[in-house]
């Protein structure tokens, strides 16, 4: 690799390294008056370590991952995230960003005791978030 960078640098061509930020991905444009919320729990409530989340969805329909269908999409629950995801960047998938890719309208996940935010972000069959952002208002929740 370094005998390649040497030979292009020798005969005066210019090499670009690789970006630290991945460039942004086709997005897929929102419906108007599109909405997605948290039916419960609600913001404040105490809960159990085993907490229910219901989402709910106006203005457009629910589709597995990997299914183009427009007005579509499906949800990813964020926890205790304070940043929304990159725009034009796949949703990540980890503790922190749950994945709902078969069309699930709801789930019960583990919390530790303390308070806890929730909220719900829609993603396209990519899992790339809509232009603009599908997002639910975040909900506080005490888990005891």
């Amino acid at each position: 690799m370094k005998c390649l960078l040497l030979a292009l640098a020798l005969a005066g061509t210019t090499v670009t390294a690789f970006a630290a930020d991945t460039p942004a991905l086709p997005t897929t444009k929102a419906p108007a008056g599109a909405e997605v919320y948290i039916v419960s729990p609600k913001d404040g409530a105490v809960v159990g370590q085993d907490v229910t989340v219901v989402f709910g969805l106006k203005g457009m329909g629910v589709a597995p991952a990997g299914v183009k269908k427009e007005g579509t999409g499906h949800h990813h629950l964020l926890v205790d995230v304070k940043d929304l995801p990159a725009a034009g960047q796949p949703i990540p998938k980890d503790d922190q960003h749950l994945h709902f890719g078969n069309g699930q309208t709801e789930t019960t996940i583990k919390l530790a005791p303390g308070k806890h935010t929730l909220q719900l972000e829609l993603g396209d069959e990519n899992h790339i978030p809509f232009e603009p952002a599908i997002v639910s208002k975040s909900v506080t929740i005490t888990v005891k």
